[in-house]
């Protein structure tokens, strides 16, 4: 099977994710897109809403999609998780079948800096999903991955102006996020009164 591993806090999980994995899973012909959820990344320090929560949401998201399955990987393994480490446990554990990696493009120029990228490379095919400015990119400042890598693979995607750290503003100044995260997810969170300030 041809597997797409995309991972994230999803802090709250939103329809851009959903976008950005569907148009990914179309393009790269991918039997499923796997959606991590990171329980403790160690590029995003600080304090999140429980990785229990974050899973149950990413569930909701991806109900009804047969081609999507969320991952508790990185959620039930004490942390800080690292990709490499990631992929080299679903490499183990699937060993006929083909990974990809989905990045945003934003995140390309921070990879060299992560884990072992090198070895993330060889281990899975990158992805890189377009983001607003990536027409500028200098191909001559993309990261080399040297021999053996696999080569980046590009996916444009329609523009998105939907990010997690929004709606935790919206939702703790009591705004509307009708119509940014799947109906359900919205539900939930206002059941679970997710995001709203500590009184």
């Amino acid at each position: 099977m041809r597997i797409g591993l995309f991972g994230g806090t999803f802090d709250p999980i939103h329809l851009g994710h959903l976008i950005l994995a569907e148009q990914c899973r179309e393009a790269c012909r991918l039997d499923r897109v796997w959606l991590v959820v990171t329980a403790s990344p160690p590029h995003k320090p600080g304090g999140r809403t429980a990785v229990a929560h974050r899973l149950e949401m990413a569930k909701i998201a991806a109900a009804g999609h047969p081609a999507f399955v969320v991952s508790d990987i990185e959620a039930t393994r004490p942390g800080p998780h690292y990709s490499v480490e990631t992929l080299e446990a679903v490499r183990r554990d699937h060993p006929d079948d083909e990974f990809s990696f989905l990045i945003g493009a934003d995140s390309l120029a921070d990879l060299p800096s992560w884990r072992e990228p090198d070895r993330i490379a060889r281990l899975a095919t990158i992805v890189v999903v377009n983001r607003p400015g990536i027409e500028e990119t200098d191909p001559a400042h993309l990261p080399d991955f040297g021999p053996g890598a696999f080569p980046l693979d590009w996916v444009a995607i329609p523009p998105v102006g939907i990010a997690s750290s929004d709606l935790r503003a919206r939702l703790a100044e009591g705004r509307s996020i009708r119509y940014m995260v799947p109906r359900g997810v919205e539900a939930y969170i206002e059941s679970h009164g997710l995001y709203r300030p500590s009184t």
